[in-house]
């Protein structure tokens, strides 16, 4: 069985390279390294994450603006990066902002693609915060749009994910909206 380094080794002389010249004996450990941290939001237990609510009586819009992440399209493995805002009205109790900006990484460092991630994002908050409504939006830049293909890097992508009142009063998904400016 071919170890993930030697994997690398083969990439390389792939693309016609020497992986045992100066600079590049120890890129096949970095890279599994690499791709080992990028990817370990599969070991994220997401019920565990957002089942530490606090008991606090609010039921207006929470939303946290700007969470940076960067992931991996699964059709080429190359990063794409931008940042989400997660919004909820809560039903019963909230739970600590951090959460949220941790289910955005937990969701990012997976192979990924921007819609299944905006979906995922959303549904787990639906699921485990039995929230009034739900709004997830990212914005990202696609470096398989930009360093191949068609070659185009001031292109970003928008992707919305929204549940409950949030999507069906339209003064909430209005006010959800203006918190994405």
């Amino acid at each position: 069985m071919t170890t993930p380094e030697e994997a690398v080794k083969t990439l390389l002389r792939h693309i016609g390279e020497d992986p045992t010249r100066d600079g590049l004996q120890n890129t096949p450990k970095r890279v599994v390294k690499a791709l080992t941290e990028m990817t370990q939001g599969y070991n994220t237990d997401i019920e565990a994450l957002l089942n530490v609510k606090l008991e606090v009586d609010f039921d207006e819009m929470v939303v946290l603006t700007g969470i940076a992440f960067t992931s991996l399209c699964e059709h080429h493995m190359l990063p794409f990066v931008g940042t989400a805002t997660v919004g909820y009205i809560p039903n019963q109790g909230v739970v600590g902002i951090s959460k949220l900006a941790r289910l955005v990484e937990a969701h990012a460092q997976r192979l990924q693609i921007q819609e299944r991630m905006t979906q995922d994002i959303a549904q787990d908050l639906q699921k485990h915060l039995d929230p009034v409504g739900v709004g997830v939006i990212i914005k990202a830049h696609h470096q398989c749009m930009s360093c191949r293909g068609i070659r185009k890097s001031n292109t970003e992508m928008i992707t919305s994910a929204v549940y409950g009142d949030i999507k069906h009063v339209t003064a909430a998904r209005a006010e959800f909206l203006a918190f994405t400016n």
